[in-house]
């Protein structure tokens, strides 16, 4: 007996996904404002934690919590 495999839930090919991808990202302002938030995001994330130094994470700290205070 044949051990089934599970199939990717998704497109067939890269294009596929790329189009569902496009159709998303122009359906409604909602989406595209998600999708720079995320983005926006990750770069935030990934700079703190691969090239930031001790005076960028100073920096970055004092413009948190004036941003902080703003919000509450």
């Amino acid at each position: 007996m044949q051990k089934e495999t599970k199939k990717r839930k998704g497109y067939a090919t890269q294009a596929q996904q790329r189009e569902a991808d496009r159709r998303y990202y122009h359906a409604s302002e909602e989406n595209r404002q998600r999708k720079q938030y995320l983005n926006a995001r990750s770069t935030a994330r990934n700079f703190i934690k691969k090239r930031a130094n001790l005076e960028d994470l100073q920096d970055l700290q004092v413009r948190i919590e004036k941003k902080i205070k703003k919000l509450e």
